[in-house]
C-alpha cells in the first residue's frame, strides 16, 4: 500500500489522500486550502499527475473536502466519483456556490485566477458522480480489473456523524484494509446521530486530528452548553439587542436552528423570526427533504414549518434597525469578508447591547478569529475591509462541535487497532499530541505524520 498526503501544507487545509492498492489508484477526497487563495490552494495534484486514478471517493461535502474535484477531474478524467447517496444530494449545490464565491472573489479581490471551474464545465461532470448508500460494499476498479491483473478492491461509506451525508470510507483489497476517518463527530448533535463506526477494524488508519489540542474541560456536556446559550440569547433580547450566531451554511446552521426550534418549542424562547442565508435556506431545505435518509434525532422535526425563516436579500443586513432583538444565524462561519456575517458583525461591534455568539470552530487568522480573541473594549483589526474596531459587544463562545473530542478518537484507535496510523487534518500541535498519547498506549502502532507530497508505504 502507498499513500500520498496531497494536502499542500501540515495544517487544516486541502483534503486529499492518494492511495495505491493492490495495482489500483483511489483519491480519497479533494478539497480546497481554505487559507489560500487561487491555485496556491489546490492539493498537489502535480505530485500523482502521471498515475493512472481509478476513482475519486469523497467524505463529505464542506469545501476543504470537495472544493477542487472538478479540477481534480482535469489531471484524471476517466477517474469514476463516489460518496454516500445523501452526499450526492448536496455536492453540485456546493460546487455551483463555490464558482460564485470565486467569480465574487476575482471582481473584488483582483483573484484573476478564480474561478479555478466554471459552472458549465460542472454541469459536465454532474452526471458521472454517484451516491451509494452507508455500509454497501462497492468495487472501485472494476473496470481496470485486466490492466491489473487482480479483481478490484472495494470502499463502504460508514456514517460520520459530522454533517449530512458525511462518511467514513472503508477501502479492503485482498490482503489489507484502510480506514480514512474524514471528519468524525462522535457524539450526538441536534440532528445528526453519532457516527457509526463500531465495527471499524483496519491495517492502516488515516484519521483526522482537528480537537486534539482541545482539552474537555471537567463536568463539560454538550447540555450545559445548550442551556447556557439559551440563557445568553435570553439576556440578549431583554436588553433589546440582536444576536447573530455565524455558521457554516451547511451543517452547522442546519443544527442551530434545530436547536432554536427546541428551544421555542420548549418554551425557553419565544418564537420570532430566525434571519438567515440564501445558501443556509437552500440546505436546510435540503436537510428537511431527506430527514427519512439520514440518521437523525427528532426524524418529524422539519425545520421551515418549525421555524419563521426569513432570508436576508443581498444588502438588507446593512440597513436592519438591530434595536428590538433580531436572530440571525448567518454564514460564513468565520466571517470572511463580504459575507452578510462580516458585515452585520462590523455594525454590532461597537454597541454593547448587541451579542455575537461563536458555536464551531474560527481559524485565528480571520475576522471570526481575531473576534473571538478581543477583549472588550479593544481596539483590533478586524478584516482589510473594516479595519480597526473597537469591540464592545457581547463575546461568547459554545462548544457545539460537530468534530470528536481528542479522548473519543483515542478510543477509536484502540477499537480499530491498525498497525500504521496517519494523522493529518490538524495543526501540528493537535497532531502532536495524538502521536505522543498514541505511542504511549500503543506501542506497536506506527505513527506516520506525512509530509506533504512525500509517498508513504503503508
Amino acid at each position: 500500500m502507498r499513500i500520498i498526503n496531497l494536502n499542500p501544507d501540515t495544517d487544516i487545509g486541502a483534503s486529499a489522500w492518494f492511495v495505491e492498492l493492490e495495482g489500483h489508484r483511489l483519491l480519497l477526497d479533494s478539497g480546497m486550502h481554505p487559507k489560500r487563495d487561487g491555485r496556491a490552494g489546490l492539493p498537489l495534484f502535480g505530485a500523482v499527475k502521471d498515475e493512472d486514478l481509478d476513482a475519486i471517493a469523497i467524505s463529505h461535502c464542506h469545501h476543504d473536502h470537495v472544493g477542487t474535484l472538478p479540477v481534480a477531474l482535469r489531471y484524471f478524467p476517466k477517474a469514476h466519483v463516489l460518496m454516500s447517496e445523501l452526499s450526492y444530494f448536496l455536492v453540485e449545490r456546493v460546487l455551483h456556490n463555490s464558482v460564485n464565491v470565486m467569480v465574487r472573489q476575482r471582481d473584488e479581490l483582483g483573484i484573476r485566477e478564480y474561478p479555478l471551474y466554471s459552472h458549465h464545465e460542472l454541469d459536465e461532470l454532474a452526471p458521472i458522480f454517484q451516491g451509494f448508500r452507508y455500509n454497501r460494499e462497492v468495487e472501485w476498479a472494476a473496470h481496470q480489473k485486466t490492466r491489473a491483473g487482480f479483481p478490484s478492491p472495494t470502499l463502504e461509506f460508514y456514517d460520520a456523524g459530522h454533517t449530512l451525508g458525511s462518511a467514513g470510507i472503508m477501502v479492503r483489497g485482498r490482503k489489507e484494509t484502510l480506514f480514512y476517518t474524514g471528519d468524525v463527530c462522535f457524539h450526538d448533535q441536534t440532528i445528526l446521530r453519532a457516527a457509526r463506526f463500531e465495527d471499524v477494524r483496519a491495517d492502516v488508519l488515516i484519521m483526522e486530528t482537528t480537537r486534539g489540542n482541545r482539552v474537555v474541560p471537567k463536568g463539560f456536556s454538550r447540555e450545559s452548553e445548550v442551556e447556557r446559550l439559551a440563557a445568553a440569547i435570553q439576556r440578549a433580547l431583554k436588553r433589546k439587542g440582536s444576536v447573530l450566531i455565524p455558521s457554516f451554511a451547511l451543517g452547522r446552521t442546519q443544527e442551530i436552528l434545530a436547536l432554536l426550534a427546541l428551544l421555542m418549542r420548549a418554551g425557553k424562547l419565544r418564537p420570532q423570526p430566525v434571519y438567515i442565508g440564501g445558501l443556509g435556506r437552500v440546505f436546510t431545505e435540503i436537510y428537511d427533504l431527506e430527514a427519512h435518509r439520514a440518521h437523525r434525532q427528532h426524524t418529524n422535526l422539519q425545520l421551515h414549518e418549525a421555524l419563521n425563516l426569513i432570508v436576508l436579500d443581498q444588502g438588507q443586513a446593512e440597513k436592519m434597525k438591530l434595536t428590538g432583538g433580531h436572530l440571525f444565524v448567518l454564514t460564513a462561519g468565520m466571517m470572511s469578508e463580504n459575507t452578510a456575517a462580516h458585515d452585520l458583525a462590523v455594525r454590532m461591534m461597537g454597541d454593547e447591547r448587541q451579542s455575537i455568539f461563536f458555536v464551531g470552530y474560527a481559524d485565528p487568522d480571520t475576522p471570526g478569529g481575531r473576534l473571538k480573541a478581543a477583549k472588550p473594549g479593544e481596539e483590533f483589526i478586524f478584516s482589510a475591509g473594516a479595519g480597526r474596531v473597537t469591540r464592545r459587544c457581547d463575546v461568547q463562545e459554545f462548544d457545539l462541535t460537530a468534530h470528536a473530542n481528542r479522548e473519543e478518537l483515542l478510543d477509536f484507535v484502540s477499537r480499530v487497532s491498525p498497525r500504521v496510523i496517519l494523522l493529518g487534518h490538524g495543526n501540528e500541535d493537535s497532531r502532536r499530541w495524538f502521536e505522543e498519547q498514541i505511542r504511549a498506549r500503543h506501542p506497536k502502532i506506527k505513527i506516520i505524520q506525512p509530509q506533504p507530497g512525500k509517498s508513504v508505504e503503508g
